[in-house]
C-alpha cells in the first residue's frame, strides 16, 4: 500500500471552517484541441469538452468570496485578442446564465460578496466582474499587474478588459507569509486557517488554487483546482495513489456491483506503470501549446498529487466532467462530501473517457 502523502495542513486554533457551494456555471465548452493541453493523444480523446465550475465560499464573518466565474454570457465582448483566439480554436461555447443571476435566484446577498478570486486570467474563468458591485474586490495571483494591466482598450493588445478591474480594488496576492501547505506556498486569506490560496504556476502567470477547510472534526478540505491541469488523467494515478487492481464504482457503469479490472488501462500508462498518470503537460514540440511554463505546470501537478491521495481532500478541477454525476451543486452545499464519500466514489470515474482506447486494444489482441 502506498504511504500516506506529506500534505500537511495547519490545524486551525479556532477550529475555523468555511462553507462551500460548488456552482455549475452553465458554461460548457466543446471541441477544444486536446493536443494543445496534454499529451499523448488517445483514441476518442482528440478533443476536450467540459463545464467550468465556480465556488461560493462563505465565512462565518459573512465575508463571502467567489472563486472563478466561468464564461461570461456575452463572451463576444471580451478583449478582441481573446475573442480571436477563441474563434481560432473552432470550439463551441455555451452559456445559459451568469453567476450573479444564479446567486440571486437562490437568495444570496450578492452585494455583500467581498471579493472575486480569479484562479487565473483566462476567459473561461473570469466571467464578467462588471455584474458585481465595485465594492467587490478582484483578487489575482502574482505577476498579474505587471503582465495584464492595463487591459483593453488602453492596451489595444490587452488580453483582459480594463473594465474588469476598473473602479474596484485589485488585490494581488503575494505568497510571502512563509506558509506551506504540503509543498505549495500558501496564503491564509482570513488569517484563521479556514481558507488558503495556493501558488500553483505553470498553466498561466499567477495561477492559484483554493483550499477550503469545510469540517474540523475530522478535518476535511475542498481543493479548488482551477486549471492546474485539464484532465484528471494528468494527476491520476500517482505514486501515492496507484491504479487499483479492481475499481469500484465501475467507471463504465457506476451502478454495477461488478468491479472493473485496472489492468484494462495499464497499457495506456507510461511503461505500463500504475503509479504514473496517463498524461503530461503539452510542450511546444507537440504543436500549439497552452501552458505558459510547462515545467512549472508539471511541478504544480506533482504537488496536487499529494493532496489528491487523501480521502479527506476533494479535488475539483474546473472542467472535470466526471464530477457532474457525483456532486451536489449550488444551491446545495458541498461541506459534507467526506461523509457522502464523493472523493472515493469519483476517484476513477474519469477512466470512462478511455473507453475507445480500451476497445481498440481488445480488437488488436
Amino acid at each position: 500500500m502506498a504511504s500516506r502523502p506529506d500534505f500537511k495542513v495547519l490545524s486551525s486554533p479556532y477550529q475555523s471552517t468555511v462553507r462551500v457551494r460548488i456552482i455549475d456555471t452553465t458554461s460548457y465548452i466543446e471541441n477544444l484541441p486536446a493536443a494543445a493541453f496534454l499529451t499523448p493523444e488517445f483514441p476518442g480523446l482528440s478533443k476536450l469538452s467540459g463545464p467550468s465550475f465556480s465556488f461560493l465560499i462563505e465565512h462565518p464573518s459573512s465575508r463571502s468570496l467567489l472563486f472563478d466565474l466561468g464564461v461570461r454570457r456575452d463572451w463576444e465582448n471580451l478583449a478582441p485578442v481573446t475573442t480571436r483566439r477563441i474563434e481560432a480554436t473552432k470550439c463551441t461555447v455555451k452559456v445559459q446564465k451568469g453567476v450573479r443571476e444564479q446567486l440571486e435566484e437562490h437568495g444570496v446577498e450578492v452585494k455583500s460578496i467581498e471579493g472575486i478570486i480569479w484562479s487565473h486570467w483566462h476567459w473561461d474563468h473570469t466571467g464578467d466582474p462588471n455584474t458585481f458591485e465595485k465594492s467587490t474586490a478582484l483578487i489575482v495571483g502574482p505577476g498579474f499587474r505587471k503582465n495584464f494591466t492595463p487591459g483593453y482598450p488602453a492596451d489595444k493588445n490587452g488580453r483582459i478588459l480594463e473594465s474588469d478591474y476598473e473602479g474596484r480594488e485589485l488585490k494581488e496576492i503575494a505568497f510571502d507569509q512563509g506558509l506551506k501547505i504540503g509543498r505549495f506556498d500558501a496564503f491564509d486569506y482570513y488569517g484563521d486557517g479556514s481558507f488558503y490560496l495556493l501558488d500553483s504556476p505553470g498553466h498561466a502567470i499567477g495561477h492559484m488554487c483554493g483550499l477550503a477547510r469545510v469540517t474540523s472534526s475530522p478535518n476535511s478540505f475542498i481543493l479548488m483546482g482551477g486549471d492546474i491541469c485539464h484532465h484528471v488523467g494528468q494527476f491520476r494515478p500517482s505514486f501515492k495513489h496507484p491504479l487499483p487492481s479492481m475499481i469500484l464504482p465501475n467507471p463504465f457503469d457506476r451502478q454495477s456491483m461488478t468491479a472493473c479490472p485496472g489492468e484494462l488501462f495499464e497499457h495506456l500508462l507510461p511503461n505500463n506503470d500504475c503509479t504514473k498518470p496517463f498524461y503530461t503537460v503539452a510542450r511546444a514540440e507537440n504543436g500549439i501549446k497552452i501552458a505558459h511554463d510547462a515545467d512549472a505546470a508539471d511541478a504544480s501537478i506533482s504537488k496536487l498529487q499529494d493532496a489528491d491521495a487523501l480521502d479527506e481532500v476533494l479535488v475539483v478541477i474546473s472542467h472535470d466532467t466526471s464530477l457532474l454525476s457525483v456532486l451536489d451543486f449550488f444551491p446545495k452545499y458541498a461541506d459534507n462530501f467526506f461523509e457522502k464519500g464523493w472523493a472515493k466514489d469519483s476517484k476513477w470515474l474519469f477512466l470512462k473517457d478511455f473507453v475507445n482506447a480500451v476497445k481498440q486494444q481488445r480488437t488488436s489482441d
